[in-house]
């Protein structure tokens, strides 16, 4: 693995070339004397005329590659354009060197803000040791707890940031739940702060955003910062509940009303009386069911299977999909009065990839959360490589949160020592190859892993459990969604692929 040193060039370091005996070596020259680096990246924002003897300088204390790139900041203090800066640089010599690097970053040299923003960027976006240097002490490596960078990365866009700040103070402050909600990001800040705003109103809630969001996770932060915190919350998947069983598990049945009735139920609605009910995967309910629910909701009361007499809720909404639901309305498969009535508030939760600065959170969040499942083992604690984190940081994350726990828990399974390196991190990664990576990267070259048969079978395979779901194993009308001519058709198709 190359190991790679990113400094900043300081005023020390420059004035080492005509002062040496005063300051010695200065800390750039000091640090490349003391460790064994296969390159060094410096970015100076000094006058050229200035810094070209301290390089010609700095080759003669030791021989090695040497990059260098001059920029212009408009004050040595400006957190922004040296954070904007440094993460460049080291994005770009991560594309140039490939991400299974060592990086080291400089701490001495330079301004105290550029100190600021490296500890940044090594805990959250690009891990890396942190060193700093002195004649006295020589080099010493700096350990510094990663709240650290929590506490200080909103500052970076500073005028943005106190917009949310300022209305966050106004919030209340005893909403403990939302703490498991890991974030430091822009996107994340906005969803948790309506978020906040939203839970103390009885109001009902729409939650959208890809698989592996964290959906649920906001549904029952929601709820304990409700009016009925200590009331049940009861989470539905409306897509696994067969269409012949609906009206049974929402709005409950009396016993004998038909075969297989043998006890009374409640029903998911009356069991969240009091509390609320979360809706997932809202947008698979077929329509015959959404008229049902919309009535239920009017009238706040529902008739159980084989009743008389409506039984009155009074539960709070959170419904949630994987959909953009009023695009479900424009298309026809979704009512829009239904839609209305739960979209009073809507949260758009986003994707992993656009959520920058996150991730680094939750693996340090995650990878706690791995070894406490590991407790009963006599393994150490695992801790990851500097390499396995960047392979981590740089994966795209399809199936968001949830993928990157499961990625997690599967190479703390295969990892062989206390340290994951990033070999076992690069087998435990999945490929991306399902049809949203695929086609939402369609200027990505093809690689030698690419299998157009492959993908299709994983395409055809996902689409024929789905139909068989929403069909409740009838064949015929599984067909029909998906366009095949007979039921014969479609028994082709499931054995091809090993659906059962």
């Amino acid at each position: 693995m190359k190991k790679i040193l990113i400094s900043w060039i300081g005023r020390t370091d420059l004035r080492a070339v005509a002062e040496g005996v005063i300051v010695g070596l200065g800390p750039i020259a000091q640090a490349i004397r003391a460790v064994s680096f296969d390159q060094v990246l410096l970015l100076n924002n000094f006058p050229e005329a200035e810094v070209n003897p301290y390089l010609r300088w700095l080759q003669g204390i030791k021989k090695l590659p040497l990059s260098y790139r001059q920029v212009t900041l408009t004050s040595p203090t400006n957190f922004a354009e040296i954070y904007e800066t440094a993460e460049s640089a080291v994005q770009t010599c991560r594309d140039e060197n490939g991400s299974d690097i060592d990086l080291t970053f400089h701490l001495s040299p330079g301004t105290p803000a550029m100190a600021a923003v490296w500890i940044l960027i090594a805990a959250g976006r690009y891990p890396a040791q942190l060193i700093e240097s002195s004649r006295e002490q020589g080099i010493k490596t700096v350990t510094i707890p990663f709240e650290i960078a929590a506490e200080y990365l909103p500052r970076l866009r500073e005028n943005q940031d106190l917009w949310i700040l300022e209305r966050c103070a106004a919030l209340p402050p005893n909403l403990p739940a939302f703490e498991e909600i890991i974030h430091q990001s822009d996107t994340m800040k906005r969803v948790v702060e309506r978020a906040l705003r939203v839970a103390p109103r009885n109001l009902p809630v729409l939650i959208e955003g890809e698989s592996g969001t964290g959906k649920e996770l906001l549904a029952r932060a929601i709820h304990v910062g409700g009016l009925t915190p200590n009331g049940p919350f009861v989470a539905v998947n409306c897509g696994a509940i067969p269409e012949n069983l609906m009206e049974s598990e929402f709005f409950g049945h009396k016993k004998g009303s038909f075969t297989g009735a043998a006890s009374e139920r409640k029903g998911h609605f009356v069991e969240a009386d009091g509390g609320t009910l979360f809706l997932d995967e809202i947008g698979e309910l077929p329509l015959s069911m959404q008229a049902r629910l919309l009535r239920a909701l009017q009238q706040g009361e529902v008739t159980p299977v084989g009743a008389s007499k409506p039984v009155p809720f009074k539960t709070r909404i959170i419904a949630a999909t994987n959909r953009t639901l009023i695009d479900e309305v424009a298309a026809g498969h979704f009512r829009e009065d239904l839609f209305y009535r739960l979209a009073v508030a809507t949260l758009g939760l986003p994707p992993l990839r656009e959520r920058q600065g996150d991730v680094g959170l939750l693996i340090d969040k995650l990878m706690t959360q791995v070894n406490s499942g590991l407790a009963g083992d006599s393994a150490k604690p695992l801790t990851l490589s500097p390499g396995a984190r960047a392979l981590l940081l740089a994966h795209s994350w399809p199936g968001n949160v949830r993928e990157l726990l499961n990625t997690l828990h599967r190479v703390a399974a295969w990892c062989e020592d206390a340290t994951i390196s990033s070999a076992e991190m690069r087998e435990a990664i999945l490929p991306a190859r399902t049809v949203q990576t695929v086609l939402g990267n369609e200027s990505a070259p093809l690689v030698d892993s690419f299998s157009l048969p492959d993908i299709l079978a994983d395409v055809a395979k996902k689409y024929l459990e789905k139909a068989m779901k929403q069909a409740g194993g009838n064949k015929t009308k599984a067909a029909k969604l998906l366009g095949l001519p007979n039921y014969q058709t479609l028994d082709n198709w499931l054995r091809k692929y090993g659906v059962e």
